[in-house]
């Protein structure tokens, strides 16, 4: 029986060796978020995850989001968080709460990397004029302080990258007056993925993956080409945050991102899952032209 544990130890190396050699020295996003964030043990999973990564010959970048930690800062001081079609009416106080909390979310993931032995540097958006933006509307409203991405200077995670450090990055940014901007997490890690023509992005989320029903957790999508996930879109299936979600994933790959990936951030180890097993355990999103089977997977 002791015998068998071990081989079977030795066969999961064994089955991850061909996508350490596809994926060394590849660029990999890691959009972090959801409850993968507030579970203490959930969050030590994604940290190992991601440092093994750094380890074994990838360049991970993570971008956190921290949305629930702010509503929770705003209710402490008083405040009422108030939302317009899903984006945060950010005023000036809500706006420097976000910061704050952003940032201290940001030191804390750079200390357990570190705790780990890896070289990791926290950034926002502002540093080394990461994320320029300008002011968003929600169907002409004006929601305050919430920034639409135009322009990536990805100069600063190549310097960090070079140097042997994971970029940490929280989604602050700043306009062409240099006012502060809260930035949607999803919308970052997608331009920054981007920018850099990133190998792989992955989502985290608080879902398995992509439905062809959403009712229905049996039809969960292994994989997606881009073509057929604008045909779920034109049937009216896919809905909620999936929707933007799912744009981001398709404007990625069109726009040089190799592979997208959503995952369930709530399953231990998930993003080591997705990218050292055959099978995989969420929604891989790639091209129409790329071939849909690497070894057994996309």
């Amino acid at each position: 029986m002791g015998m068998e544990k071990y081989l079977e130890k030795a066969e999961v190396l064994i089955e991850a060796l061909p996508y350490i050699q596809r994926f060394k020295c590849k660029i990999i996003i890691v959009k972090y978020g959801g409850s993968a964030m507030l579970d203490e043990e959930l969050k030590k999973n994604v940290i190992e995850d991601v440092t093994l990564l750094k380890l074994v010959g990838f360049k991970p970048i993570i971008v956190h989001g921290g949305g629930k930690d702010i509503n929770k800062w705003v209710k402490k001081s008083g405040m009422e968080t108030q939302f317009i079609n899903g984006l945060r009416v950010t005023d000036d106080a809500t706006m420097e709460i976000a910061e704050m909390v952003l940032n201290r979310v940001n030191k804390s993931l750079v200390q357990k990397i570190q705790s780990l032995g890896v070289g990791a540097v926290g950034i926002s958006g502002k540093d080394g004029g990461l994320l320029k933006v300008e002011k968003k509307y929600s169907d002409g409203k004006d929601i305050g302080f919430v920034g639409e991405i135009k322009e990536v200077n990805p100069k600063i995670l190549n310097d960090l990258i070079e140097k042997d450090f994971i970029p940490i990055i929280c989604p602050i940014g700043y306009d062409e007056n240099f006012e502060t901007y809260n930035i949607n997490a999803d919308d970052a890690a997608c331009a920054i993925a981007k920018s850099l023509k990133a190998e792989k992005l992955a989502f985290l989320t608080d879902i398995e993956g992509v439905y062809k029903d959403p009712k229905d957790a049996s039809t969960l999508i292994s994989e997606l080409t881009v073509s057929e996930g604008k045909c779920l879109l034109e049937e009216g299936n896919i809905g909620g945050g999936m929707l933007p979600k799912l744009y981001n994933c398709m404007d990625a790959i069109e726009n040089g991102v190799s592979r997208v990936h959503i995952l369930d951030g709530r399953i231990p180890h998930c993003l080591l899952l997705e990218i050292f097993t055959n099978r995989g355990i969420g929604t891989a999103i790639l091209g129409d032209e790329e071939r849909r089977y690497f070894n057994g997977k996309s």
